[in-house]
C-alpha cells in the first residue's frame, strides 16, 4: 500500500500523530471513519497524487497508530474539536497552511469542525456519508435508533468496552477481499487493541455530547461554512433513505454545496475509488 508515500509520527499539542503523505501540488488532507485507519485510503491516494495533489493521510486521534490523551468526563479529549486541532497542527508541520479536506463517515464531523473552528485554513470540503451531527440527533426515531443503535450503545459507560473487547473479531468484521489485505491487517491490528476500541468510543460519546454542545453554539451564533462544499453518500448505503436529499440539509450550514451519490457501499473509498477519486479531484481542483 502507498507506494512512493511517507509514513512518520508527527506530535502535535495533545497527540501522536501518525501520517502517510505523498505527491506534489495543492495539498489534500483525507479523514478516515470509524473503525477505519488511514489505510482505507490506499486505492483512492495514489489516484489522487496521479492527478496532481498532495495527499495526506493521517490516522484521527485514537485510532490506528495514533495516540492522545486518557480520556476525559466531559469527553472533550476526543472531542471533534480536539481532533480538529490535531488536523491543522500536523498540516502545518508538513508545511501546507491552507488545504482541502475530505471526511468519511466519522471523519466528516471532523471535516466539518476544523472548517468551522480554522476557516482560514480549509480552501473546500468534501463531506462524506454524514451529517452534521445535531442534524442526526434531531431526526432521532425508532427507525434511526434501530440502524443506528451502535451510536447508544458505545455512548454508554465500561459497558461496550467489555463487549467488543472480548470479541474483536467477533464483533468488526471485515472482508479482505473488499478491503485489500494489508489495509484488512493493520484495521484488524488496531480493532485488537483496547486502548483503540476505548479511544473509537469516546469519539461516539463526544458526538452526543460535547460535539452537539458545541454545533448547538455554532447554531446560536450564525456560524456556517464558508468554503465551497461537496457533500458525497453512498447508494447502497442508508444516508438518503433515512434522511432524503443530504445536500438539502447541508444547506443549513452551508451556501456554496451541491453533492450526489456514489454507488457503492458504505465503505466508498474501498468500494468505489476510482468515481470517488475523480469527484474529489474535480472538485478540488476547483
Amino acid at each position: 500500500m502507498f507506494d512512493d508515500f511517507h509514513a512518520e509520527t508527527i506530535e502535535v499539542d495533545e497527540a501522536s500523530v501518525f501520517v502517510r503523505h505523498g505527491g506534489e501540488g495543492p495539498p489534500l488532507l483525507l479523514l478516515h471513519g470509524h473503525p477505519r485507519t488511514s489505510a482505507t485510503w490506499h486505492r483512492v491516494a495514489p489516484l489522487l497524487v496521479a492527478r496532481g495533489f498532495t495527499v495526506v493521510c493521517p490516522d484521527l486521534r485514537g485510532y490506528g497508530r495514533s495516540r492522545g490523551p486518557a480520556p476525559t468526563a466531559d469527553h472533550s479529549a476526543h472531542s471533534k474539536r480536539a481532533v480538529a486541532k490535531d488536523m491543522v497542527q500536523v498540516m502545518r508541520s508538513l508545511g501546507h497552511d491552507r488545504f482541502g479536506v475530505a471526511g468519511h463517515d466519522r471523519g466528516a464531523p471532523v471535516a466539518f469542525r476544523l472548517t468551522l473552528d480554522h476557516p482560514e485554513a480549509v480552501s473546500r470540503v468534501a463531506l462524506l456519508d454524514g451529517l452534521p451531527l445535531t442534524e442526526h440527533l434531531a431526526r432521532v426515531d425508532a427507525r434511526f435508533a434501530t440502524q443506528w443503535w451502535h451510536w447508544f450503545f458505545f455512548a454508554q459507560p465500561d459497558i461496550p468496552e467489555r463487549v467488543i473487547t472480548a470479541d474483536p473479531d467477533g464483533w468488526y468484521r471485515g472482508d479482505p477481499v473488499r478491503m485489500g489485505q494489508e489495509n484488512h491487517d493493520e484495521w484488524r491490528r488496531a480493532t485488537r487493541n483496547p486502548d483503540v476500541v476505548r479511544a473509537m468510543l469516546e469519539d461516539y460519546r463526544a458526538g452526543l455530547t460535547i460535539d452537539a454542545r458545541h454545533e448547538d453554539a455554532d447554531r446560536a451564533s450564525g456560524v456556517r461554512i464558508r468554503c465551497p462544499a461537496l457533500i458525497l453518500w453512498s447508494l447502497r448505503d442508508d444516508l438518503e433513505d433515512l434522511y432524503g436529499d443530504p445536500v438539502a440539509i447541508w444547506r443549513n450550514w452551508a451556501t456554496d454545496v451541491h453533492g450526489h451519490g456514489i454507488d457503492s457501499g458504505h465503505h466508498m473509498a474501498e468500494e468505489a475509488p476510482e468515481p470517488l477519486a475523480a469527484s474529489l479531484a474535480t472538485f478540488f481542483a476547483g
